[in-house]
C-alpha cells in the first residue's frame, strides 16, 4: 500500500546537517510516510550518514555526478509513489506535527498544494530571527487561498513582500503528475518558484498556513562566492523563458505582473555588475561598468539608509548574519548544489 506523503531530500555536501533533517521527517507525528534522500555527487559523508538510518521508510539514491538540486528533485519525484509530496531541503528541518497538520488543512480545503509559514533561523542560533510572514510585513491569521497574480506580485526581488517562492508547500502529487509538472532542470535559482508558478497556471488551489512549522537555516555566504550576477542573470533568462509561453502571453495580469519582476532583476544586476568588481578589487571593470549604468550613483543613494543600516549592526552590533539573512530572502532561496 501506498504512503499517505512521500518526503523528497535533495543533498549535496551537506553531512554536517542531513542528520537533523531526515530525524524530523522520521519523526513526524504522522508516520504514514516515505523518505526519499537524493544525494547530488557529494563529496563528503552526506550518503554515509544518510545511509546510517535503519528506518525502511527512509530510501537513498545517489547521483555519481552532480546534475542540480532541480535533476536531484525530479529524480526522488519519479520514485514517490504518495498521494503528497513534501519537499525538505537537506540542511532543513520540519516541527513534528508539519504533515499532520498540512494534510489535514489541504483535505479540508480541497488544495492541489497547500504551504506553511517558514521559521528564519540562523546556522548555529537555537532559536529563529523571523518567520517568512513576518518579515513581508503582512499580517495573516487565518488560512489564505494564494491565486497566481498576487503569488507573482508579492515575490519581487529586492522588495517586501510574502516572497512564497521561498516557502516549501506540499502537493498533491496526482495533480503533478496529471499536469507533467516537475522542476526546471535548466535553472539552479528559484526552482521553488517557477515550480509553485508551474501549478498555479495549470489552475492549482494553493493555500498558505499562518503557522510556522518548517525550519529554513540560513548559512553563511557571500555577494561573490555565490555568484550573484550569474544568480541574477539566470532570473532573468529564466523570466523571459516564461513568458515567451503561449499560456502565459494570454494572460495580461500575469504578463505584466512578470514583466515588473523582470525589470526589478535587470536593476538589481546593473547594481552588482557595478559593486561585485569594487567588493574584488577590480576598479576598472568597476568603472567601465558605471559608466553603461548612469544610474548607478541614484540607485546606490536610495539604497544608502539601508546599507548604512546593515553595517551598523554588523561592526558596531555584532550581528554578522545580517547580510546573509537579507541577502538569502531577496535571492529567493539559498543554493543548495
Amino acid at each position: 500500500m501506498n504512503p499517505k506523503v512521500s518526503v523528497i531530500i535533495p543533498a549535496y555536501n551537506t553531512e554536517a546537517y542531513i542528520a537533523k533533517a531526515i530525524e524530523s521527517a522520521l519523526e513526524q507525528t504522522f508516520t504514514d510516510i516515505e523518505v526519499i534522500v537524493v544525494d547530488d555527487g557529494s563529496s563528503d559523508k552526506t550518503v554515509e550518514v544518510a545511509k546510517s538510518f535503519a528506518d525502511q521508510r527512509l530510501k537513498v539514491i545517489v547521483n555519481q555526478q552532480n546534475l542540480g538540486v532541480s535533476a536531484a528533485r525530479n529524480r526522488a519525484l519519479k520514485a514517490a509513489q504518495g498521494e503528497w509530496v513534501a519537499v525538505l531541503d537537506s540542511d532543513d528541518w520540519y516541527a513534528p506535527e508539519r504533515l499532520e497538520k498540512l494534510v489535514l488543512l489541504a483535505e479540508e480545503t480541497n488544495a492541489d498544494m497547500i504551504a506553511d509559514d517558514l521559521y528564519l533561523i540562523k546556522d548555529g542560533a537555537t532559536s529563529p530571527w523571523s518567520t517568512l510572514i513576518q518579515e513581508s510585513g503582512k499580517y495573516i491569521d487565518e488560512i489564505l487561498q494564494i491565486d497566481l497574480i498576487s503569488f507573482v506580485e508579492t515575490d519581487v526581488y529586492g522588495q517586501a513582500g510574502l516572497r512564497l517562492g521561498l516557502s516549501k508547500p506540499i502537493f498533491k502529487r496526482e495533480f503533478l503528475v496529471k499536469h507533467g509538472i516537475e522542476y526546471d532542470e535548466t535553472v539552479s535559482i528559484s526552482e521553488d518558484f517557477w515550480l509553485d508558478m508551474k501549478c498555479l497556471i495549470n489552475g492549482a488551489r494553493f493555500f498558505l498556513v499562518p503557522k510556522p512549522y518548517y525550519f529554513y537555516r540560513s548559512r553563511p555566504i557571500s555577494l561573490v562566492r555565490q555568484g550573484i550576477l550569474s544568480r541574477l542573470n539566470q532570473c532573468c533568462i529564466a523570466t523571459n523563458s516564461v513568458m515567451q509561453q503561449e499560456v502565459v502571453k494570454k494572460n495580461p495580469a500575469l504578463m505584466r505582473a512578470l514583466s515588473y519582476n523582470l525589470a526589478a532583476y535587470k536593476k538589481n544586476l546593473a547594481y552588482f555588475q557595478v559593486v561585485v568588481p569594487i567588493k574584488q578589487g577590480k576598479w576598472v571593470t568597476a568603472l567601465t561598468e558605471m559608466r553603461k549604468n548612469p544610474y548607478f550613483f541614484y540607485d546606490f543613494i536610495s539604497r544608502f539608509n539601508k546599507i548604512f543600516e546593515r553595517r551598523i549592526q554588523y561592526y558596531i552590533k555584532g550581528n554578522k548574519s545580517v547580510f546573509d539573512m537579507s541577502y538569502n530572502l531577496h535571492i529567493n532561496r539559498k543554493n543548495t548544489n
